[in-house]
This record gives structure tokens, sequence and C-alpha cells, in this order.
């Protein structure tokens, strides 16, 4: 699975992680990219369950392609960093923004809107 601490590549969008990530958003209402042992992925999805949401997760460390999605996601989100938090192919941010926004109560009601709860 690589060394997580080596730089991230440039990977183009029409790759064929670009059209995984594409494909995986398209299918899954609730999308987290996430690393098992991210403090910050770790509060986003504790901020999910809090709301019993039903949401898809993809550790990026588990998998040989994680660090070619990572850039993906990079170019698609502005940054590289996790969790990547996705509603309906909407990415809302990251650990931090996700927690807000379930503090602020916002939350609830966007799990409420797309079905995930």
């Amino acid at each position: 699975m690589g060394n997580w601490l080596s730089p991230i590549p440039d990977v183009p969008m029409d790759s064929p992680e670009g059209t995984l990530v594409q494909e995986i958003l398209h299918d899954k209402i609730v999308v987290v990219f996430s690393k098992t042992y991210c403090p910050y992925c770790t509060m986003a999805k504790k901020a999910l369950d809090e709301h019993n949401a039903n949401y898809a997760t993809v550790e990026l460390d588990k998998r040989e392609d994680g660090k070619r999605i990572q850039s993906v996601l990079g170019k698609m989100t502005g940054a590289t960093t996790v969790p990547r938090v996705f509603i309906k192919g909407k990415f809302i941010g990251g650990g931090t923004e996700v927690k807000q926004l379930n503090d602020e109560g916002k939350l609830e009601g966007m799990l409420r809107d797309c079905g995930a709860i």
C-alpha cells in the first residue's frame, strides 16, 4: 500500500481513479473518503453516526490506489487532506466542517433531505 508519507501523485481526472470516484459519488448518497487512523475522519464519521446515517466509507489507506484517489479528490475539492465528505455528489467539507454543520443543527436536515436518514 506504499509509504503514506510519500507525496500525492498528480493524477488526471480522466484516469481510472477519477472514473472510480465519479462512480462512487453517483452510486452512493453520502460518501466519506477517509483513512483509518485519522482523527478528523473519525470526527466526521461520528457526526454521521449520531444520526444513524446511511453512508459509504472509502478507506484510502487500505487501498493500493488510495494516493491516486486522494489526488483526484484534491482536484475536485481543492485539498488532498482527509476526510473528504460528499452528499449527493456535492463536497460538504472535511472533519471540522462536518462537525460544525452537526453542531449548528444543519447536518441532520441535509441527511434527511437526501434520504440518508
